[in-house]
């Protein structure tokens, strides 16, 4: 994957996980315009600055946002990270690759 934007959507990227070696648990199942969407490359953390809570984008390798859950914190939107990934290793994303 690429190194991951400063911003999605108009959203601050906060956190980023890599999910090339990552085994979803099929826990979870997203649907866009109807269809079943799997295979993200990338998770990404992100707050929009009038909004109270977190987004957890799903992405492509290009860090393109596929779909998305909201969550009130970073320990709920990684919880379900980790509900969906298994263990899931967020990283800031000043730091990423």
């Amino acid at each position: 994957m690429r190194r991951p934007p400063e911003l999605l959507d108009g959203a601050a990227v906060l956190k980023v996980a890599d999910l090339s070696s990552a085994v979803p648990t099929n826990a979870t199942r997203h649907v866009v315009e109807g269809r079943t969407v799997s295979g993200f490359a990338g998770l990404a953390l992100a707050k929009y600055s009038a909004d109270p809570g977190l987004y957890l984008f799903y992405c492509d390798a290009d860090w393109n946002i596929v779909t998305d859950t909201y969550h009130a914190t970073m320990d709920e939107a990684i919880a379900q990270a980790e509900f969906e990934f298994g263990s899931v290793a967020f990283v800031d994303a000043t730091n990423a690759p």
